[in-house]
């Protein structure tokens, strides 16, 4: 295998704290929920084009009826946990939000029990309460704060099991197709699932301020296109499961970030409760690891 040009983990750190960086952005527009992910999905459309429409219009072709039902599918989860995810920002801090989407693995592993027949330890079973238990002090906190404030934390939830979802849609179908192609088709159809929606809720497309185009913009390029690309060339050189327990730490850069960005503090409350979530999922992607290991494993 030839050597990478950085050490992986370098762009690993640079892939987390860029993730991290979304909620500071969505943090710092002033446009309807709606609105900022219909942006930041287009002008990521927008930059993938030129490349999607050279080099990769062919793999079209590849896909059947089931896989556009299930791209389709994807596509629409992926808007909606945008909407809801960008909406809990309105009402609680950069801190819980980030921390409760993190709970992805847990939906996962239900999706892929259910769906998959994927069995499930002792083990793993006892890391998943451990996670569930960190997001209940987390809302605990949050709903002495305030009502406002447990809310948000709700949304967040719902944007994570719908992240799950888009997720396992996606699965069968990425097999088949190159990053590029799917990540455009999936990108495409949650950018008109956003539109009709912009239109339902009466939102507006504009005008806005320079600031706010730019916010829109940065949403796209460091998010979107540089933290998740940088995880990907990085799975060249290093295990899925050393990606699954960086992106982990999303919460923690983007607690620091608002510390200094935002000026928002963290209470006792989020600090445990953050630290038992990341600890019960961390453990809980381990276990997972070795379970499929295992149980995959080929007999005789």
């Amino acid at each position: 295998m030839e050597k990478p040009m950085v050490h992986p983990f370098i762009p690993i750190i640079v892939g987390v704290f860029s993730v991290a960086l979304s909620a500071i952005f969505v943090k710092m527009t002033t446009a309807d929920s709606g609105v900022t992910a219909f942006y930041r999905m287009l002008f990521s459309i927008l930059i993938m084009s030129p490349i999607f429409f050279m080099k990769y219009t062919h793999e079209i072709k590849k896909l059947s009826k089931r896989d556009w039902i299930f791209t389709s599918v994807a596509g629409i989860f992926l808007a909606f946990h945008f909407i809801l995810w960008f909406e809990s920002l309105n009402y609680t801090s950069v801190a819980s939000s980030t921390v409760l989407v993190t709970l992805q693995p847990l939906f996962a592993f239900v999706g892929t029990y259910l769906f998959f027949k994927e069995h499930i330890s002792l083990k793993t079973l006892i890391s998943g309460m451990i996670a569930v238990l960190g997001s209940v002090l987390i809302g605990y906190g949050d709903f002495r704060i305030s009502g406002t404030a447990l809310y948000g934390d709700v949304l967040a939830l719902i944007a994570c099991a719908l992240i799950t979802g888009y997720l396992l849609f996606g699965q069968d179908v990425r097999k088949r197709l190159s990053l590029i192609t799917y990540t455009f088709v999936v990108y495409g159809v949650s950018t008109i699932t956003l539109f009709f929606y912009i239109i339902f809720k009466g939102e507006s497309f504009g005008p806005y301020p320079a600031s706010e185009w730019m916010w829109f913009l940065l949403l796209a390029i460091i998010p979107n296109l540089l933290g998740h690309t940088l995880f990907n060339w990085s799975l060249k050189w290093v295990s899925t499961n050393v990606i699954s327990i960086a992106i982990l730490f999303e919460p923690v850069g983007a607690a620091i970030l608002a510390y200094y960005i935002l000026g928002e503090t963290l209470s006792a409350s989020q600090i445990i409760g953050g630290s038992v979530v990341l600890a019960g999922i961390i453990l809980f992607v381990a276990d997972y690891q070795k379970i499929k290991s295992i149980f995959f494993k080929k007999k005789g």
